[in-house]
């Protein structure tokens, strides 16, 4: 036991924060050691990805799991890709590909404390919607931070990193901000804000543009309000954002996202002779919806929207977009995910899908040269393990911004310090989570925990939705017990749904496992070289769905360590 203090004091002197920081303050007083987990093992196993592919064909969605809000950009061979990730850390993830089936996460955009303070914030606030574009050798993503300080722009030479600070945009409100630099060099800037008078009813929204200056990101010219509602302004559409516009021939193609989230996502565009308008709507609207087909269809795709176009190196054009793959009902705990789908023009517009058909999960791939295949995989039923031997990949998240150093790695484990600030404080607990990709996944771990400190495998959606399957330790032996949150009036770590008692004693291996089937999940422990022996099963997981525990992100399989309290039956 001295030693493993010594190396964990050790490892608060010397060890960077997560992700690359340096640490500002000790860590907190915690238990009689770091919580040691031996490796990470997930599996996913969903029907509609079993049947194999044939050489020239793709599977839909392109990323699997909590990957929301694509936005694309080319250059030249090369293909970059940037998601949301709200409150999680670190934000925006940068993707990229040669053929725009594979890809490979190659950075964050935010990826240092100090650039953006989550803090407070519930998860489901931060950075929405970041668009990314490349003009004159330089890498831009524009985004909101949502009550953590407004729109802003970074920049990069690089779309690995590093990316410059955040250089906020004054004056602009709203969300979704999105660049455009017109044919005479000028820049511009679009959002989605309140029109002009304000809203005249529930998710009444106008897209608004107005040039800003290219180096200091700052307004040069008076806001113009380019789209009021939406399509048909009669029918009072709700939620316009996530603009772009697009030079084609000798005009203006305005393309957006309509009807707010859920089920009647959809994508709308416009045209116009100049870039502030005036903007005449498509009469075929929506290109791209779902909200038409019958609820009861097999395998569906729903909410499908925020698309954004992009063009191969052949001149086709491509959209991606955001959907979700609900278990029941409008039920999904796998998050919205981004798809892929060829455009068709027709009559001069840019159609993504005809009406009354389904995204497919499948279809023919680009003419393009091939990536390598991603490692990890984004896409299809896959099995990955994580044994810590080098450090964590760009894909794991941890709740809002770390201020201190807690976690480490030592001798093929990963360490966490045990802390007060649980996975259900609202704070930032010590928890490294990887996103649930698929609705049939097993997530497992096998950990260590020492007197004094309580540790497991959560499947987590927010701080106020959780299932966590945890561990403790005494003198005697170890708990395992099965914790639930399931709302903000529930106790902070949660109420006990199952525990039992093993014999060994603490600090000898337990083996934790979570099986998501749809709606319900299973969890089960092992000690020793025992046969998995089931705690918990058909669990109601739907609090994990947005439906339920609301906001707009996914849940994810989440190691983690907090200090033992007693807990609430």
């Amino acid at each position: 036991m001295t030693a493993r203090l010594h190396r964990l004091a050790l490892a608060a002197a010397m060890l960077a924060l997560p992700f690359g920081c340096t640490p500002s303050a000790p860590p907190p007083a915690a238990g009689s050691g770091p919580v040691l987990f031996d490796y990470f093992a997930y599996e996913g196993n969903d029907p509609v990805f079993a049947d194999a592919m044939g050489p020239n064909e793709m599977r839909n969605p392109i990323l699997t799991g909590f990957y929301p809000d694509p936005s694309i950009t080319q250059v030249g061979g090369d293909y970059y890709l940037v998601n949301s990730t709200f409150c999680y850390f670190p934000g925006i993830p940068v993707w990229h590909s040669t053929d725009l089936v594979n890809w490979t996460q190659i950075g964050n955009v935010i990826d240092r404390p100090g650039m953006l303070d989550f803090d407070g914030l519930g998860l489901s606030r931060g950075v929405f919607a970041p668009t990314i574009n490349h003009h004159d050798d330089v890498f831009f993503v524009a985004n909101t931070c949502v009550d953590c300080g407004g729109n802003f722009i970074v920049t990069a030479a690089d779309p690995a990193g590093p990316w410059t600070d955040p250089v906020w945009v004054p004056d602009v409100g709203g969300i979704d901000p999105s660049l455009f630099w017109d044919t005479d060099g000028k820049m511009y800037l679009m959002n989605n804000d309140e029109p002009e008078g304000g809203s005249t009813y529930d998710g009444h929204r106008a897209i608004w543009i107005r040039e800003i200056d290219p180096q200091t990101f700052q307004p040069v010219s008076e806001p113009v309000m380019i789209i009021n509602g939406g399509a048909r302004p009669e029918d009072k559409p709700i939620w316009i954002e996530g603009p772009h516009i697009y030079k084609v021939d000798d005009g203006y193609l305005f393309s957006a996202a309509e009807g707010g989230t859920a089920v009647g996502h959809s994508q709308v565009l416009f045209k116009a002779p100049a870039v502030t308008g005036p903007y005449a709507p498509y009469a075929g609207n929506p290109v791209l919806t779902q909200r038409d087909l019958p609820e009861d269809r097999p395998q569906p795709v729903t909410s499908v929207g925020h698309a954004e176009f992009v063009q191969d190196a052949s001149g086709n054009w491509w959209a991606a977009f955001l959907g979700v793959r609900p278990y029941r009902g409008d039920l999904y705990n796998t998050g919205r995910e981004t798809f892929l789908l060829p455009v068709t023009w027709t009559d001069g517009w840019p159609v993504i899908l005809e009406a009354g058909k389904t995204v497919p999960y499948s279809l023919q791939r680009p003419d393009l040269p091939a990536s390598d295949a991603a490692v990890p995989p984004t896409t299809g039923n896959f099995s990955i393990r994580e044994d810590f031997d080098s450090g964590l990949p760009k894909e794991w998240l941890a709740v809002r911004v770390p201020a201190e150093s807690w976690y480490a790695f030592e001798g093929g484990a990963l360490e966490l310090s045990s802390r007060e600030a649980s996975i259900g404080s609202g704070l930032q607990p010590s928890l490294l989570g990887y996103r649930q990709k698929h609705t049939n996944a097993t997530a497992e771990t096998e950990l260590r925990v020492f007197a004094g400190d309580e540790a497991g495998i959560a499947a987590f959606q927010n701080d106020n939705y959780f299932l966590a399957l945890t561990v403790s330790g005494d003198a005697n032996g170890q708990t395992v017990r099965l914790m639930k949150k399931s709302g903000e009036a529930d106790p902070e770590r949660g109420t006990v749904l199952a525990e039992t008692r093993v014999p060994a004693p603490a600090g000898s291996p337990v083996k934790l496992r979570i099986e998501a089937r749809g709606g319900e999940y299973d969890f089960s422990y092992s000690t020793g070289d025992s046969d998995w022996q089931a705690l918990a099963t058909d669990v109601d997981g739907s609090i994990l769905s947005t439906q339920t525990a609301g906001g707009f992100i996914g849940s994810v399989f989440g190691l983690f360590a907090q200090t033992q309290i007693p807990v609430s039956d």
